[in-house]
């Protein structure tokens, strides 16, 4: 059996989450995963440095500690699973990203956690720097799970949408049969600016099972506010991340709500997430299936909104489809680097704009 190992982190900068699998043609399964949180201090200078507050020499030091943070994770999971580390054929490594930026005359986005160390701890083949060839080819470089979710997730008979629920939200959708492209974006933030509100107002990096907000109520006021943001209306291709969407984004909207209260700004911000959502998502098909995954898909506030407002549209998480919703994403980037190794590309240009496909990442040998 050939084993593939997949490293991602989100743009929540929580923890490392790791996982050993295996593919057939399709399916997945999964051997063992982990999840390694980032030590307090390496996640404050990470935040530090997405708010552009790092120089070369800190973004140099963070590049090591995290590609060493990447390498224990994979590392601890290959103990924990007691497979023999040669029968692993690669690692994906998603990296950490701190600045996305794909817009402008110098396009680029930036994921730190240099992948020699994870190669030199392990000694296994490892593939990284996934986003930048189709960066090269005029790509978003994101999202590019639409692919792996085409592969794993599409139906010849039921139209779906996978919602990822991270940091920032995103939707595949696969139109059944493949009878047309698939389309996929970031619609805005799921969890981004809930957490930071909360970390800001609280001390607390999330709001646990979203009972804060659950306390307040949507100011009407403020929502229209903040879904006056040129971002919700632009046409996809399109992706974004923290250096749009983050606590001086909430506070430039707040100058004209000063005295609201801080559970209030927390529902809103929730509601914000399930409007832009709702807003973008394919109306092609009322029979569709919306299948979600990431950390979103724990907080049963969110959950319910968004049941909610999908009205008689089928709302469930990846496991009904055979994939916990915590493990999509680094099971997407172990897939990914099975397509590098094998010389296929990785990217689908119907939803990054890139001029074509390309084999993605950069590979670091054993």
């Amino acid at each position: 059996m050939t084993f593939w190992l997949g490293l991602m982190s989100g743009t929540s900068m929580d923890s490392v989450d790791a996982v050993l699998v295996s593919f057939g043609e399709p399916g997945v399964n999964i051997h063992s995963t982990l999840s390694l949180p980032y030590p307090e201090q390496l996640r404050h200078r990470l935040l530090q440095a997405v708010r552009n507050q790092a120089d070369p020499d800190e973004i140099g030091e963070l590049d090591t500690l995290t590609g060493q943070h990447f390498a224990k994770a994979a590392s601890d999971l290959i103990h924990q699973s007691g497979v023999n580390p040669q029968e692993i054929r690669a690692i994906g490594s998603h990296g950490q990203t701190i600045r996305h930026q794909p817009s402008g005359a110098a396009p680029f986005s930036m994921q730190i956690g240099n992948a020699a160390w994870i190669a030199e701890a392990t000694g296994i083949t490892t593939v990284a720097d996934f986003r930048s060839r189709d960066m090269a080819a005029h790509g978003q470089g994101a999202p590019l799970v639409p692919a792996f979710h085409r592969w794993l997730f599409g139906s010849a008979q039921q139209d779906r949408c996978i919602l990822n629920l991270g940091g920032i939200a995103n939707i595949t959708w696969l139109p059944a049969g493949q009878r047309k492209p698939v389309i996929g974006f970031d619609t805005g933030p799921a969890n981004a600016l809930l957490d930071a509100w909360c970390l800001d107002q609280t001390g607390r990096h999330y709001d646990e099972n979203g009972h804060w907000a659950h306390e307040g109520a949507t100011n009407p006021d403020l929502l229209a506010s903040l879904l006056s943001d040129a971002y919700f209306s632009k046409a996809p291709p399109k992706s974004t991340g923290k250096e749009r969407f983050n606590l001086d984004w909430i506070h430039t909207h707040l100058q004209r709500f000063p005295d609201l209260p801080p559970e209030d700004v927390q529902r809103t911000l929730l509601q914000l997430t399930i409007t832009t959502i709702l807003q973008q998502l394919p109306q092609e098909n009322a029979d569709m299936a919306v299948f979600a995954c990431g950390g979103g898909t724990f907080n049963p506030v969110l959950m319910n909104e968004l049941r909610l407002g999908l009205g008689s549209v089928h709302l469930a998480t990846t496991a009904e489809l055979g994939l916990d919703p915590q493990w999509v994403e680094p099971v997407a980037f172990a897939w990914l680097a099975r397509q590098t190794i094998a010389g296929l590309p990785g990217n689908l240009p119907e939803v990054t704009g890139a001029s074509g496909e390309r084999i993605l990442g950069a590979i670091y040998p054993a």
